[in-house]
């Protein structure tokens, strides 16, 4: 137990120095700034997709892709014979994220509004439209619902940005937009 304070004055109990004080006061006010306008990017600059989430099984989830292909098929591309589905403007459409693909590759008419549907039947998947930079998560057993309107014509690769095994490289799909 000291009967006397210590030589040295501890480094806590030290006054704040105004530059100090000064930068602090930049810091909260730029944090204070950018908590604002994470909303306004949200709703003006539609820099994030307003998403809804649904609980699902893989089994229905492929069953609702499927019965979408059987119905909407134009033509198949590739040696594995991927089918590219034309649904009708405003239609619910689906993809599906599982080992090591997109399946199947969409047609799509430009300005036309569509429900896109994601989910995965295997991994956890990223669902990244380049190079619109449109980043969702996909994940087993929920199904990402969300607006979509394209309005530029073109074709469009859908890459995996979550690691998801030893073909994660190969996994691309296709948008085409007419």
């Amino acid at each position: 137990m000291a009967l006397t304070p210590p030589a040295e004055r501890l480094w806590w109990k030290e006054p704040i120095e105004a530059v100090e004080l000064f930068w602090v006061a930049i810091a909260l006010v730029w944090a204070i700034v950018m908590f604002i306008m994470m909303p306004y990017w949200h709703v003006y600059g539609k820099q994030n997709l307003s998403s809804e989430a649904y609980r699902t099984t893989p089994e229905m989830y492929t069953q609702k892709v499927q019965a979408m292909v059987d119905k909407y098929t134009i033509r198949t591309e590739t040696a594995r014979n991927m089918p590219v589905v034309r649904p009708p403007a405003g239609a619910d459409i689906y993809m599906l994220g599982r080992l090591w693909e997109w399946y199947p590759a969409l047609e799509l008419e430009k300005d036309q509004t569509y429900r896109l549907h994601l989910s995965s039947v295997d991994w956890q998947h990223g669902f990244s439209l380049q190079p619109e930079n449109i980043n969702v998560q996909v994940i087993p057993g929920y199904e990402m619902v969300m607006k979509i309107t394209p309005n530029k014509s073109g074709e469009f690769s859908v890459i995996c940005n979550e690691y998801c095994g030893i073909g994660h490289h190969q996994m691309i799909g296709k948008i085409y937009v007419k």
